[in-house]
């Protein structure tokens, strides 16, 4: 061995980058490799895949902009990719109306990182590519990653290109064979300490927190979504029940007029679809709006956590304020995560319209993005040329 250390096994090369207590390096990084091989293995040649990472960037979306300081509710985003006015409350200030639509925007540039950069961005994507290419390859991918990313920081770069780098370098280093987008974005939030020994391993369990939240996310998609088209069987095959089921299996809402849009239906068609939908409790439908209603797939996060019944006066209540209820969301305890599918299941059903889908609710998303970049907090949304609609199956 020469004096410089320069023939050391990768381990003693780990060791000189690791905290002082190796063990909690160590434990971190395993859980954050096997969050992500289970996470591959689960999605490996999935029939709902590319509906789940639909889902799960407008979930990394919704995470990274909360770590980046501009917080956005979940049912907000979703109404803003369907086009909708943000006025969710009759009391709403326009400099609220205002904050809101900033934030959508901010999201939304945040999903063009990751999803489909333009030119400008797609250049600070590549250098911090080149960042991480030139990591030792002997240090494992996690923490390759990690280095980078503390480079890139530390140089004073901004964070979007950096987590799309990740997001590539995951694939190219054979971790994934997914885009997935696991940024470990909770490991910048405020507070956090930016110390080497400190950061690292929090960095790598932001990571394995959102395999977890990833793989839980497949398994209750494919189940709700299986139970779903389950509910659907029966009807005629050129009924537009079961593309319905699969746009909600992806999106977090959809309204009626979108429905219509991508299936090439009237509007009171697909209204009428989703009414069927709800009445058959495979459907839910979601407030804060008494116009232009949207609904999801019941059962499906982050709907879970945002859905109210709308409300409706009773004709049979007398005079005076109501009893206040008490709130069942208080004392529910959350479901436990549900087992995934077996391949027998997966194969009951057609899945050859889905991937055309999902293409059109990309092209909901860019839309959006579009008329968001040209509006005012005030103004009505400008009219944008609707994708084409599915061919029939």
């Amino acid at each position: 061995m020469v004096a410089d250390g320069s023939d050391r096994a990768p381990l003693d090369r780990l060791t000189r980058v690791a905290p002082l207590d190796p063990m909690v390096l160590a434990s971190a990084l395993a859980d954050a490799a096997a969050g992500i091989a289970r996470l591959d293995q689960a999605l490996a040649g999935h029939p709902l895949a590319q509906a789940f990472l639909h889902r799960a960037r407008l979930e990394a979306v919704r995470r990274m902009a909360a770590v980046d300081g501009q917080l956005i509710d979940p049912w907000h985003l979703a109404a803003t990719i369907e086009g909708l006015r943000l006025r969710m409350d009759p009391y709403l200030r326009i400099i609220d109306r205002g904050e809101i639509l900033e934030t959508a925007k901010f999201a939304l540039t945040l999903h063009q990182w990751i999803a489909a950069p333009d030119f400008d961005q797609e250049g600070e994507v590549q250098r911090a590519e080149a960042l991480l290419a030139m990591q030792p390859v002997s240090l494992p991918p996690l923490i390759a990653a990690a280095q980078g990313f503390r480079e890139w920081i530390e140089a004073g770069e901004t964070r979007p290109a950096m987590r799309s780098a990740m997001i590539r370098f995951w694939r190219k280093r054979q971790l994934l064979g997914l885009p997935v987008p696991l940024t470990g974005a909770a490991s910048l939030r405020s507070g956090q300490s930016w110390d080497h020994d400190d950061w690292l391993p929090v960095f790598l369990r932001a990571i394995a927190r959102e395999a977890a939240d990833g793989l839980d996310l497949l398994h209750t998609m494919e189940r709700i979504w299986f139970e779903a088209r389950r509910g659907m069987a029966g009807r005629r095959k050129d009924s537009h029940g079961a593309p319905a089921v699969d746009l909600l299996a992806a999106a977090p809402v959809l309204s009626a007029t979108t429905l219509a849009r991508i299936l090439g239906i009237a509007v009171k068609n697909a209204i009428r679809i989703l009414d069927e939908l709800l009445a058959a409790e495979i459907a839910v439908e979601v407030t804060h709006r008494s116009k232009r209603r949207l609904f999801g797939l019941k059962g499906l996060a982050p709907l879970r956590d945002v859905v109210r019944p709308p409300y409706r006066p009773d004709p049979t209540r007398g005079r005076g304020r109501p009893r206040h209820p008490i709130a069942a969301e208080d004392t529910e305890i959350a479901p436990p995560p549900l087992p995934p599918l077996t391949p027998i299941e997966r194969r009951e059903f057609e899945y050859s319209a889905l991937e055309e889908a999902m293409a059109h609710l990309d092209a909901v998303i860019r839309r959006t993005r579009h008329v968001l970049a040209r509006r005012e907090p005030d103004t009505p949304p400008v009219s944008e040329p609707s994708p084409k609609p599915l061919k029939r199956v």
